[in-house]
């Protein structure tokens, strides 16, 4: 299984969105796929799952905050794979392979403040098992489910570098950037490579100092920036949009496939259940967005492969 975690300290550049149909689209081609929803705005939730339906059966047992709530409260291991659930609609959507997710919940905000206060410890050594432990807690709960299950997991971020996003980092192969081509949604991105890494020094670093076997040094990569929301005209992003696209191929790795914004197609997806690339949709507007999101997944495939 490979894991690629979706993240940006912005909000609003699509994070969910390309969490969504990446997911969708890897499914329609026979791949298997979870995707786990750890923001608590828990928008990818609602992207498969009706609000009443995550209320009534989801809310108070099936939830990434739940596994987190064992491990704060009783300091126990609760099976992920208890909180593994199949939505419906995109499933019937004539997949050849799967989509299982993990549920975010609102109060997953309070979670990390909670987090916190089990990285404390007295002595140095307290303190690396300590700062070890919290922030492998999802690369070890995935570590235990079934090898052969699933070929992807997608992690939907919180627009944040808190402890469950470096949870998510930690437990990542990879790294997939979506940014909107402006100030406010590139200025952050020369910060993300900077705390990125020194996450995974100070991680590997501890990992180096201790003799335990469980941990493991970790070596996640940025697969690279996918900019989103593109204003196109004659066939090309906007020269104001430009200048960005170009001013961050200067930093990082990007993408050669973009996203178009299309506020109408993506507005109707989350109300029922499949996203737009599987969606059954007619002129050439459309049909642009749905080419570029699965010409997307090819190029991730296509870079993937050849790791």
């Amino acid at each position: 299984m490979q894991t690629i975690s979706i993240i940006n300290y912005k909000g609003g550049v699509g994070k969910t969105t390309i969490s969504a149909n990446l997911a969708a689209e890897l499914a329609f081609r026979g791949k298997n796929v979870l995707v786990i929803d750890l923001d608590p705005q828990a928008s990818l939730t609602f992207s498969y799952f009706s609000v009443d339906d995550w209320r009534n059966k989801y809310e108070k047992t099936k939830t990434i905050k739940n596994w987190y709530d064992a491990f704060i409260d009783k300091d126990a291991d609760l099976d992920l794979s208890s909180l593994i659930v199949r939505p419906g609609r995109v499933n019937s959507a004539g997949l050849k392979g799967k989509v299982d997710a993990i549920c975010s919940h609102l109060a997953l905000i309070n979670v990390d403040l909670d987090l916190a206060t089990r990285l404390v410890g007295g002595s140095a050594r307290d303190l690396r098992n300590n700062y070890l432990r919290v922030h492998s807690r999802l690369r070890q709960g995935l570590a235990s489910l079934d090898p052969d299950l699933y070929h992807f997991c997608l992690i939907d971020c919180p627009p944040n570098f808190n402890i469950v996003t470096k949870n998510a980092i930690v437990a990542s192969d990879y790294l997939l950037v979506p940014t909107k081509p402006d100030y406010l949604s590139t200025l952050g991105i020369d910060q993300l490579k900077t705390h990125f890494r020194e996450l995974v020094s100070t991680y590997n670093g501890y990992v180096k100092e201790t003799d335990d076997e469980q941990w493991e040094a970790i070596s996640p990569e940025i697969l690279g920036v996918l900019f989103t929301m593109i204003s196109v005209r004659n066939g090309a992003p906007i020269s104001a949009q430009q200048q960005y696209i170009q001013q961050v191929r200067g930093q990082v790795a990007t993408l050669d496939t973009y996203i178009r914004e299309n506020k109408t197609i993506y507005a109707d997806a989350p109300e029922y259940g499949v996203p737009v690339v599987l969606k059954r949709v007619s002129g050439r507007t459309y049909e642009d967005v749905q080419d570029e999101l699965e010409e997307l997944t090819t190029e991730l495939m296509d870079k993937l492969d050849g790791k």
